[in-house]
């Protein structure tokens, strides 16, 4: 086990270049914060769904080691990259839900009456969310890394500072500043 950030760090990189015992020395001292992670963001999922939080943590997590050399530079590189992964292939299965829906009967997210960060949004409203992302991404890459960790990742403000290497006070503006962003974009879009 890992005794140090760098030795973490090194450990990351052995892992995604394909060492196949540094992936098996990573997964448990990764395992419960990516859990975690993940029922937060299948809580927010319909009953139904026929993906788990365990099957997500996996299919990221393969996804992370296992798509060729990626160097992670700390920690909270790697677990911003397991969020976005685990968001993707949230994305994926609506997007495929909704094919096979022929489109569905999807619907806009409104922020006056939902809390970004609520538990009870379905699919289809994330969908909108990750878009609106996307361009709030262009004009501001740190408020997109804040929203991605506090809405997809479900992490607290003092645990999206410490990945990002910023102040609780910092996160705390730059949430309410992206809130903010995403209701004027995504209320114009309605």
């Amino acid at each position: 086990m890992p005794d140090s950030s760098r030795d973490f760090t090194r450990l990351l990189d052995r892992a995604s270049a394909g060492d196949p015992t540094a992936a098996r020395e990573l997964l448990p001292l990764v395992y419960e914060q990516l859990r975690a992670s993940a029922a937060r963001m299948m809580a927010a999922e319909r009953p139904d769904h026929t993906l788990q939080p365990t099957a997500l943590v996996h299919e990221a997590y393969l996804r992370l080691v296992g798509q060729g050399h990626t160097t992670w530079q700390n920690r909270a590189h790697f677990y911003m990259a397991a969020a976005e992964s685990m968001r993707r292939i949230l994305i994926e299965h609506a997007r495929r839900r909704g094919r096979q829906k022929r489109g569905g009967d999807w619907r806009r997210l409104h922020f006056d009456s939902v809390d970004l960060a609520g538990k009870d949004l379905p699919i289809e409203e994330i969908l909108s969310v990750d878009e609106a992302i996307r361009r709030l991404e262009e004009r501001d890459e740190r408020l997109a890394k804040v929203v991605r960790l506090r809405f997809f990742a479900g992490l607290s403000n003092g645990e999206t500072a410490a990945l990002l290497g910023v102040t609780d006070r910092t996160v705390r503006r730059d949430w309410t500043l992206a809130r903010a962003w995403l209701f004027r974009d995504l209320s114009d879009d309605s």
